[in-house]
């Protein structure tokens, strides 16, 4: 009995997989919830317009800016830029000050001061907002009690989600998980089952180019995952509400471009796992934890550590959300995201021919 016990411990130490998912997997969970997982907000950009430039509303910036949760992002100067600011993804928020601010202040009226924030992540935007507002009730405070000045009271704005709909945040982010976790799983599944019942060996020796298989293997998966999309996209119209305040149609083709991604990756892990439970695997650890909290779907990736930030630039999701709140919620064109659209053109191709050159290391 002992020496069977032995010779199991020795046969999983032997078993780099094992041992990855047994010490790796809990290790990198525990790290990534442990950082990704917050409700707090930092360095998140905030834009000024500020036709005043007095005393007061110098100082109220300077607060804003040294509280730690702010960054000063896109210098505008009009109101009338903010809208624009935003689609470009240039900034969470915008400060607008009243001109005449402090000679208002000094009159004994009360100055207008707006928060407008981008609400198409409604959690982030609520928290801005009460930021902001905390900060310059404190500074206001600081004037009654010093001057017997009138109390600042800021007005809050909230562009593209005025009701703070948390659907909003969700339709897009549950889009874009359902399409990776679906898309790559079951392609990955399938060519893992080929392997199993050895008819991958048959494939690969037949005049079929890799190429040839791969596609083969990815063009019903399209159609189907395209009519998930299409049912996604009807039910968070017509029961949940959610917009589609841009183009349909553009819409529709970045979902296939992303579908076409989420295959391409099924079909690399496919390459690299010998059987289904492999693939599952793979499929589950390595791509659903990192979209749920990596991708910005749920927690900010401006409040996470650098490193994590580096490596959600190489998640999918990240750029497909952006993309898809841009032309629901915001009723933006190419223009605005054209450079997310060629990351997951670029990650499209790479897995693409990462797949084909492995069918053909097997071939060889």
């Amino acid at each position: 009995m002992k020496r069977f016990v032995i010779k199991e411990f020795l046969h999983i130490f032997r078993d780099i997989r094992s041992m990855i998912i047994l010490f790796g997997m809990p290790l990198a969970q525990v790290l990534l919830f442990g950082f990704a997982i917050t409700n707090e907000v930092k360095d998140v950009k905030v834009s000024i317009v500020d036709p005043a430039h007095d005393q007061v509303t110098t100082s109220i910036k300077d607060k804003l800016f040294a509280s730690g949760y702010f960054l000063e992002g896109e210098i505008l100067y009009s109101q009338n830029e903010i809208e624009e600011s935003f689609r470009k993804g240039k900034n969470k928020m915008a400060v607008v000050f009243e001109d005449n601010f402090a000679q208002k202040l000094e009159r004994g009226e009360s100055p207008g001061i707006q928060l407008i924030a981008d609400a198409s992540d409604p959690n982030t935007a609520n928290l801005l907002v009460s930021y902001a507002n905390g900060i310059i009730s404190g500074y206001s405070q600081g004037l009654v009690v010093k001057g017997n000045m009138p109390v600042i009271v800021p007005e809050v704005r909230m562009m593209y989600n005025p009701a703070l709909k948390g659907v909003y945040m969700f339709v897009p982010g549950i889009i874009t998980i359902l399409l990776m976790l679906v898309s790559a799983m079951m392609t990955s599944i399938s060519i893992a089952r080929e392997k199993e019942l050895g008819t991958m060996e048959v494939l690969l020796v037949s005049p079929l180019k890799p190429l040839h298989i791969i596609a083969g293997k990815v063009m019903p998966y399209v159609l189907l995952s395209f009519i998930n999309a299409i049912s996604i996209l009807v039910l968070s119209y017509f029961v949940f509400g959610v917009p589609v305040k841009g183009s349909l149609l553009l819409l529709l083709a970045e979902s296939i471009l992303f579908i076409l991604l989420a295959l391409s990756l099924g079909i690399f892990i496919s390459t690299v796992s010998n059987n289904q439970q492999t693939a599952m695997m793979l499929s589950m650890f390595a791509l659903m934890l990192p979209t749920i909290l990596l991708s910005g779907f749920i927690f900010p990736v401006e409040n996470m550590p650098v490193v994590l930030q580096w490596f959600s630039t190489i998640m999918p999701p990240r750029w497909f959300i952006l993309i898809i709140k841009s032309i629901m919620l915001k009723g933006t064109g190419i223009a605005y995201f054209w450079k997310e659209t060629l990351i997951l053109m670029v990650m499209t191709v790479f897995f693409i021919l990462a797949s084909v050159k492995k069918f053909k290391i097997r071939l060889a």
